[in-house]
């Protein structure tokens, strides 16, 4: 049974930090990693892409404060949160696809608040 397991999220004043992290288990060849987040209220979003190639791709939002990487060998994916704001406050989701399936992982908090 495929697992990603996410860690790093938490409670963060405006303009601070987080890294997110997820780690894929039981998951033979992965092809696309990325993110995504639910805000209260809202339809689940793409955040952030990155491809077998480390091709990115950003959802606009987040632009030039976000930065997506992986580690093919540890079979991570990061996702490093700079100048947070109050609307990027959600559930993030990490995601992963193999030839066939898209997996998601059970998510993790980013509250952005004073």
């Amino acid at each position: 049974q495929v697992q990603l397991v996410e860690s790093g999220g938490g409670l963060v004043q405006p303009g601070g930090s987080l890294r997110l992290s997820c780690k894929a288990s039981n998951i033979e060849e992965i092809y696309d990693r990325g993110w995504y987040r639910r805000a209260p209220g809202k339809q689940r979003e793409q955040v952030a892409l990155i491809t077998s190639t480390f091709v990115t791709k950003y959802q606009d939002s987040v632009k030039g404060r976000f930065t997506i990487s992986r580690d093919n060998a540890k079979n991570e994916v990061y996702l490093q949160m700079d100048s947070l704001k109050p609307e990027d406050t959600a559930v993030y989701y990490c995601y992963a696809r193999d030839r066939k399936y898209p997996y998601w992982g059970q998510g993790t908090q980013v509250t952005v608040s004073s």
